[in-house]
């Protein structure tokens, strides 16, 4: 981590500061690097940023926020995301974010009322399709994990096992907020025997079946922070959620165990409203946030995967081996059908907010 950090201070900050006066002269129409006294925009003011909060945004701080301060005087300001808002703000509604943190099947269809990023400061290993809209890219885990102590002849294997509560006793963190069911219905079809390449088009009934043998046996927590307090106090056995949040309890010193195998894989990031007030700002803050060496620093604390993959050569080989999209999982970890998450958005959101309503 040392090393990483010497060298994002010593050279990522002058990589970053390259890419920023070349977005900064392409916005000024000209072909020639910005020198003092040329007609290139002046970045200035602030970017709202709107976010989960926790352990990532803090990050998010350290790894991009400070830095870009230092190197161009605007101040991102962070702010925890509201659903009302930024879901209003997907839809083309005028909203109190600059950026704000959105799923792969809340962005695709609405691209339409979404900006563009430059071709030159998009993650190279984010899907074709979000690629163009997503700043601050990463690629997190949507898995279960324990305190290892919890299981010490080992937990579950599967989801499978995940469901069986006399082997693995005890209750199970549950995401609990209607917008945030995450992999709920593709993990409770597992469980029940559909295979991988057989889960789309999700049957949400038998989903929910599913889901009810456990319920009780589940305690729903509403914000992904809440997940570490639940593991280290005891009030959970195993915990399904973000795998970011098994990372920060390992950084706190916590021997905690995360079952790689039919964990999900989920690119994600944060978008711009199309009508953004401050694009140069924003541009030049996708540049920071793209360099493989100030990418890498929050890749390593937060434990999410990339989206530059020469973000991988700043990494060394145990924390690139530890992350989701990390070729060594290739043969375990599963993915979403994101198209079809997409246009069945509004199903999903709303069959969800039932099912936990009772």
């Amino acid at each position: 981590m040392a090393e990483i950090t010497r060298r994002h201070r010593m050279v990522g900050t002058a990589v970053a500061a390259v890419a920023i006066g070349a977005l900064i002269t392409g916005c000024s129409g000209g072909s020639e690097p910005s020198t003092p006294g040329s007609d290139a925009p002046v970045l200035s003011g602030d970017i709202v940023w709107a976010d989960y909060g926790g352990p990532t945004n803090e990050t998010r701080q350290l790894a991009y926020f400070d830095g870009f301060f230092e190197e161009t005087g605007v101040e991102v300001v962070s702010t925890s995301i509201e659903d009302a808002i930024y879901m209003s703000m997907l839809t083309g509604e005028p909203g109190d974010y600059d950026v704000f943190q959105a799923s792969s099947a809340e962005v695709l269809p609405n691209t339409d009322n979404l900006y563009e990023l430059p071709q030159s400061v998009r993650g190279d290993l984010l899907p074709e399709n979000v690629r163009p809209y997503y700043l601050g890219g990463f690629v997190f885990g949507e898995a279960q994990g324990w305190l290892t102590e919890t299981f010490p002849d080992g937990g579950p294997e599967d989801w499978v096992d995940f469901f069986d509560t006399e082997a693995f006793p005890g209750k199970r963190a549950w995401p609990g907020a209607p917008g945030s069911f995450d992999a709920s219905y593709e993990i409770a079809l597992l469980a029940d025997g559909v295979a991988p390449e057989d889960l789309y088009p999700l049957d949400i009934e038998r989903a929910e079946a599913k889901l009810d043998t456990i319920r009780d046996d589940l305690l729903f927590y509403q914000s992904y922070p809440e997940v570490q307090q639940l593991l280290t106090s005891g009030s959970v056995s195993i915990a399904v959620t973000v795998t970011g949040q098994f990372t920060a309890l390992q950084n706190a010193g916590e021997d905690v165990t995360v079952q790689w195998n039919q964990a999900f894989a989920v690119p994600s990031g944060l978008v711009v409203p199309k009508d953004v007030r401050n694009p140069d700002e924003i541009d030049a803050l996708a540049a920071w946030i793209n360099d493989p060496e100030n990418q890498a620093v929050f890749t390593e604390r937060t434990g999410y995967g990339p989206v530059n993959s020469a973000v991988f050569d700043f990494l060394p080989d145990d924390v690139a081996a530890s992350l989701v999209n990390s070729p060594e999982h290739a043969d375990q970890v599963l993915y979403w059908d994101n198209e079809w998450r997409g246009d069945n958005y509004e199903l999903l959101l709303n069959s969800y907010t039932a099912w936990l309503a009772g």
